[in-house]
């Protein structure tokens, strides 16, 4: 079952600050969470309940709610400020 990507404000404060090449870069991969919210090389981050994955320099901060099939991204970042 496919599960709802769900773009939280933040995150896309985050993206409407990016140029668009990043955009249509960092929006495959997003679509790609629909189908398969944990696809290889997605990591666990030690601190919360949360993972994030890589796509060039940046990195897509999401939770999981595997029972209503939601992904929440909720922050869009370049590597050095991901985890700040």
């Amino acid at each position: 079952m496919a599960y709802e990507v769900i773009i939280k404000p933040s995150a896309q404060r985050d993206l409407d600050a990016l140029p668009r090449r990043e955009v249509e870069r960092l929006a495959k991969r997003i679509r790609l969470l629909s189908n398969d919210p944990r696809p290889f090389g997605v990591q666990k981050l030690s601190a919360s309940e949360s993972y994030r994955i890589r796509s060039g320099s940046y990195r897509i901060l999401f939770e999981i709610d595997d029972k209503l099939h939601k992904v929440f991204i909720y922050r869009v970042k370049h590597r050095r400020e991901a985890y700040r």
